[in-house]
C-alpha cells in the first residue's frame, strides 16, 4: 500500500483476541461487569477499543507513536494527527476550525473514523429550525468501521472483594471493595473491522492515515493495560484487501474463514488458547478472490525485531 496519497482499498479485518483473567471491557449498567449477551457470551464494544487506539497515536511522547513515526519513508506530521475525542477539547474551537477549513487537516480520527461530535443546532428561537451542519468538513461517517467483538463461546465471570490498607479514616486499618474485581476467566472475542474507500474522499483521508492505524492496532492493549485488564492480547490482526474497490468478496465469508472454532463443548466456556482451532489461511476458492491475508501482529513483531 502507497503511504500517502496512494488508492485506499476495500478491506476486511478481524481481531483475534484473547482474554486470561481480565475485564475486557467493563459494562456501566452493570457497576463494570464484563459486558455479558444474554446467550452469556461475552461482549468488547467498537468505542472501547477505538479508545484505545486514540490515546496511543494521542500520546506523542510515548513509545508506540515514537516507533511508529520512524516506519515511515517521510516524517510523520504530529500537527496533522490530532485526536478530536480527547479530554479538553473545546467546542467553539472546534467549530472556528471546520469554518476555516482546518479541520480534517488536523484531526486524524475524524478522517478515519469519521465524528458524530459537531452538530450546530439553531437556538430556540420559536422558528422550529432544524439542525444546520457547519459545511462540508462536518462529518458522519468515517473510512473504517469496527463492529461489535463478540466472544467465541459463553465466558464465565469471577467476582471478588478486594481489600487495600486505608489512610484516611483513623478508626479502619482497611478498606473494602465488595465484588469491585470482576474479570473473564478465559476467553477469545472476534471484532471485525472493515475499511470502505467510498468514504475517503468526504473526509480527506488517505492511504497513509490507514496504514497508521494498522500500525498502531497490535499495540491497543499491550500498552494500554491496568489492573484489572492485565492479559487481554490480540493473537491475530487479520487484514485482507479486495481486489475490486467494489469489494471482490463477501465479508461475511471472509470474517467466518478467519474466525477460530473451539474444538469441542462450544456451548461451554473455554479454559485456554489450546481449546480453539484458529485458521490462517482462507479455503483456495476464497483467497484466489482478495489480496494475501496479512495479519497486523506478524508484521508488527517483525518489525520491531529487525
Amino acid at each position: 500500500m502507497a503511504e500517502a496519497q496512494g488508492t485506499i482499498r476495500r478491506a476486511t479485518g478481524l481481531l483475534v483476541i484473547e482474554v486470561i483473567n481480565s475485564n475486557p471491557n467493563g459494562d456501566p449498567d452493570r457497576e463494570s461487569d464484563p459486558r455479558i449477551r444474554p446467550d452469556e457470551r461475552g461482549e468488547i464494544s467498537p468505542v472501547s477499543f477505538k479508545r484505545k487506539v486514540r490515546d496511543l497515536i494521542e500520546d506523542k511522547d510515548g513509545p508506540v507513536w515514537q516507533a511508529l513515526s520512524t516506519q515511515f519513508s517521510a516524517p510523520l506530521d504530529s500537527a496533522e494527527f490530532t485526536i478530536l475525542e480527547s479530554r479538553g477539547r473545546i467546542r467553539d474551537e472546534i467549530i472556528r476550525e471546520i469554518k476555516e477549513k482546518r479541520f480534517l487537516a488536523k484531526y486524524w480520527d475524524a478522517r478515519v473514523f469519521g465524528n458524530t461530535f459537531l452538530e450546530d443546532r439553531q437556538g430556540d428561537n420559536g422558528s422550529g429550525a432544524p439542525s444546520t451542519k457547519l459545511g462540508s468538513d462536518h462529518l458522519r461517517t468515517g473510512v473504517v468501521q469496527f463492529g461489535l467483538g463478540i466472544s467465541i463461546a459463553p465466558v464465565r465471570v469471577e467476582r471478588l472483594t478486594t481489600t487495600n490498607k486505608s489512610g484516611v479514616q483513623k478508626d479502619k486499618d482497611r478498606g473494602m471493595a465488595p465484588l469491585g474485581y470482576r474479570v473473564v476467566e478465559h476467553g477469545v472475542y472476534v471484532m471485525p473491522f472493515l475499511v470502505n474507500p467510498t468514504a475517503a474522499r468526504k473526509t480527506n483521508c488517505i492511504a497513509r492515515d490507514i496504514e497508521v492505524l494498522l500500525k498502531v492496532i497490535p499495540f491497543a492493549y499491550s500498552h494500554t493495560a491496568s489492573y484489572i485488564r492485565t492479559a487481554v492480547e490480540i493473537r491475530h490482526a487479520w487484514y485482507v484487501e479486495h481486489k475490486s474497490p467494489l469489494g471482490s468478496a463477501s465479508d461475511f465469508d471472509l470474517i467466518g474463514a478467519l474466525t477460530p472454532r473451539k474444538k469441542s463443548d462450544p456451548a461451554q466456556p473455554s479454559k485456554a488458547w489450546g481449546d480453539y482451532v484458529v485458521p490462517e489461511t482462507l479455503p483456495e476458492a476464497l483467497a484466489g478472490r482478495v489480496a494475501p491475508v496479512r495479519d497486523l501482529m506478524a508484521e508488527a513483531y517483525a518489525a520491531a525485531s529487525a
